[in-house]
């Protein structure tokens, strides 16, 4: 008998879960090899999903009658209740260490508009910074919005790490600089996650990021592309500089715009940018605010994990992610 594909298994998953679902995707070291890892192991990793759904309530409520062992104590409160705590932090609701089809799995449920405001503003860069990576989207409805805030993500993904490399880069300094944005900041990469994460996200999957962003980058008119030297090389003079701030996610110049204006001063949002963009530390402003953004949503949306888990599994994943952070110190000694 054939053994089922990758995607036909995850699809399988995604049946026992209600379909009024406007985008799902898989993510992470259960979809996509990470350097240092073996077969095996990807094979035994959990499972990470998100589901971005039009109306929260009503699929909660949905969910509970299909799944109501995967949530906390929060499922005898009820669908709104549950929305509602869905709406603090990064916007989403995660159920974590769910057995389903033979596989432990985490999913994540975020409404439709939440998404698709933040991968146009950036707001917390939490599924927004999910998204710049290579995921395996499973489903996806004929949403013409969505799909324009989808690709003004990974626009946005691009020019953000334009500003923080050199003149001349690599395709995997690129890559490398763009799968680490939505990690600037945030804690659990001081505790809990492997430090070479970044690293072993890109390195196995330079394919997946290229179709994620070969097409772009072949029509940007600011990136000249030395294949015989295996070089990209960007304007990085203060007018270059200062169109790429000009188009980057509003919560983001709103972040650049409170690190470089003293209080009192009030200057508009285009005077400021050009000052950045004549700074020579313009990369590090650009690189602070972000952090400043993924910091919040991180802490917020962690300290959510223990109401929308339960503490024992919060305690188990956290438990699980010490072993993978501990895993990866020894693999550099």
């Amino acid at each position: 008998m054939a053994v089922p594909s990758s995607a036909v298994k995850l699809r399988r998953i995604l049946a026992h879960f209600p379909q009024e679902l406007s985008l799902a995707f898989a993510y992470g070291s259960g979809v996509f090899q990470q350097a240092g890892a073996s077969s095996a192991e990807k094979e035994n990793n959990m499972l990470d999903f998100v589901f971005a759904v039009d109306d929260s309530v009503s699929w909660h409520s949905m969910n509970l009658l299909k799944n109501r062992s995967h949530y906390s104590f929060l499922k005898y409160l009820g669908p709104k209740p549950i929305s509602s705590v869905q709406k603090y932090g990064a916007g989403i609701y995660f159920n974590t260490l769910v057995p389903c089809n033979g596989k432990v799995i985490k999913y994540g449920v975020i409404s439709t508009d939440a998404l698709i405001e933040d991968l146009l503003h950036w707001k917390t860069l939490y599924v927004a910074g999910r998204l710049q990576k290579p995921v395996k989207i499973l489903t996806q409805n004929e949403n013409s919005k969505l799909q324009s805030a989808l690709t003004s993500n990974l626009k946005s993904a691009l020019t953000a790490a334009f500003l923080m490399l050199p003149e001349s880069f690599s395709e995997e300094d690129l890559y490398m600089q763009i799968a680490g944005l939505s990690y600037f900041g945030d804690f659990r990469m001081i505790i809990g996650e492997d430090k070479s994460k970044v690293m072993n996200i890109v390195k196995p999957n330079m394919v997946h990021f290229q179709k994620l962003y070969s097409n772009m980058l072949q029509d940007c008119p600011q990136v000249v592309y030395k294949h015989h030297l295996g070089r990209m090389e960007i304007d990085k003079s203060p007018e270059g500089q200062f169109t790429q701030l000009m188009t980057l996610p509003r919560a983001l110049q709103q972040k650049i715009t409170s690190l470089m204006d003293p209080p009192g001063k009030n200057r508009d949002v285009e005077e400021i940018l050009l000052q950045v963009a004549h700074d020579p530390d313009c990369g590090l402003v650009v690189h602070q605010g972000i952090s400043r953004i993924v910091r919040l949503s991180s802490l917020v949306q962690s300290a959510k994990t223990t109401l929308t888990v339960g503490m024992k599994k919060s305690v188990i994943y956290s438990t699980k992610k010490l072993y993978k952070m501990s895993k990866g110190w020894l693999r550099k000694t």
